[in-house]
């Protein structure tokens, strides 16, 4: 027979794990329908918005490094400039 200790930690995990899945179920719902939504409002024709794949994939690259450098540098940048005092 297992533990009271043991049957209590089964059930939490049992029932977190159950609405955490939930959560992220509706989230994602939620998420898919707004872009659908978004995509049906934007572009009334399908070939309106059209942009080659490479293009896209390219300008959508370097935007998403300019803000991870970004994001790094106003994160770490006091902590570079006392490792750099240090002379590190």
């Amino acid at each position: 027979m297992i533990s009271i200790l043991a049957q209590e930690r089964l059930l939490g995990f049992a029932l977190g794990s159950v609405s955490m899945g939930g959560f992220v179920l509706h989230q994602r719902r939620a998420i898919y329908r707004s872009l659908a939504d978004a995509d049906a409002a934007a572009a009334p024709s399908p070939f309106s918005s059209y942009q080659p794949s490479e293009t896209r994939s390219r300008t959508s690259s370097t935007e998403l490094a300019h803000v991870w450098n970004r994001g790094v540098d106003e994160t770490l940048g006091r902590l570079v400039a006392y490792l750099s005092s240090r002379g590190w």
